[in-house]
């Protein structure tokens, strides 16, 4: 076994900056690589859940003037939330954690986001969101997920490009792009492969935020299933996080999607701009009707659709993008 130690991407505002990450001994390979097929990609899955966390293991942040440290959880997470007021050019910006045991030591760097001014801010879900998974038939997604590299998995036609124009939407004659987070039931354990999907099919760069990390093989089988409130919670820390913006949220009817995102609406009523929900079967669910209608009345937009070209539609037609964005 190896030492790992992995970072996530963080995210700033004008007074606070949170960065997290893991430490932990794994089988894992310190790369995906696009390469590995049959046998040797489902073992390279498998890996990733034979991991032993580090606990309660002193890790230090360096940024700009920082240096601080803290200590690892029981999982072998760490979390820095530090006050933070100097100034800083929006875009993204390299961060440093380090690790030190016995006189030898461990550095890993990554990137944290201080959005652009705008109006608008983007948090999708992942599996069957953008990412053809199949999380309503668990014998489907198992095969896909362990017979199936990232070179050879794939996003729903058009969604590429609705994220797209989603990215730059109301920013005409303004620099930058609209924030994006991505935020699934899928564990920590498969990070690196949804970073390496993400940057293949050149969605727009995001903040990723995933469930509690698995440490045991047999944990892989009910990869993604369980409860999924935490989502609930990650969506409700972003927003709280970056609270004068508006949000669309994006996300399928597979799972618990659409009741998450209703509780959001109901939370933070001034917030949300737009939900999508992408229909996954042959038929449209009632209860997630339900839930959109709801949606509705509380002047949300919404758009329960099969295809992307609907999505990019209605957001052409609620002026979300604008209506000379075409598809390519």
């Amino acid at each position: 076994m190896k030492l790992d130690l992995k970072l996530y991407r963080g995210y700033v505002n004008d007074e606070q900056l949170t960065v997290f990450g893991h430490l932990f001994q794994s089988w894992a390979p310190d790369k995906y690589k696009l390469d590995r097929r049959g046998i040797r990609h489902a073992f390279s899955i498998f890996h990733m859940f034979r991991i032993e966390p580090l606990v309660n293991k002193e890790v230090q942040l360096l940024f700009k003037d920082i240096a601080i440290t803290t200590r690892t959880m029981d999982d072998g997470y760490f979390r820095f939330s530090v006050p933070f007021t100097e100034t800083l050019n929006s875009g993204w910006h390299t961060y440093q954690v380090i690790y030190n045991e016995g006189g030898f030591g461990i550095t890993d760097t990554q990137e944290l986001l201080k959005p652009f001014p705008g109006k608008l801010g983007i948090i999708s879900d992942i599996d069957d969101t953008f990412l053809v998974s199949h999380s309503n038939s668990f014998f489907k997604k198992l095969y896909v997920m362990l017979s199936k590299n990232i070179n050879k998995r794939k996003p729903f036609q058009n969604v590429v490009q609705h994220y797209k124009f989603l990215s730059l939407a109301g920013r005409s004659g303004s620099p930058g792009f609209n924030s994006f987070f991505y935020v699934s039931s899928s564990e920590w354990n498969l990070y690196a492969f949804i970073e390496e999907f993400a940057q293949l099919h050149e969605l727009p760069k995001a903040v990723i935020k995933l469930k509690k990390i698995k440490t045991r093989l047999l944990d892989f089988f009910k990869s993604g299933r369980g409860d999924h409130d935490h989502k609930f919670v990650k969506i409700k820390d972003i927003i709280n996080y970056y609270p004068n913006i508006e949000y669309v949220l994006l996300g399928d009817d597979s799972q618990q999607d659409p009741f998450i995102y209703e509780r959001i609406c109901k939370l933070f009523p001034m917030n949300i701009r737009a939900v999508y929900i992408r229909q996954t079967g042959k038929a449209e669910r009632d209860a997630v009707g339900q839930a959109l209608l709801t949606m509705n009345e509380m002047d949300v937009s919404v758009c329960y659709f099969k295809h992307s070209e609907t999505a990019i539609a209605h957001s052409r037609e609620i002026g979300l993008i604008d209506a000379e964005s075409t598809l390519k």
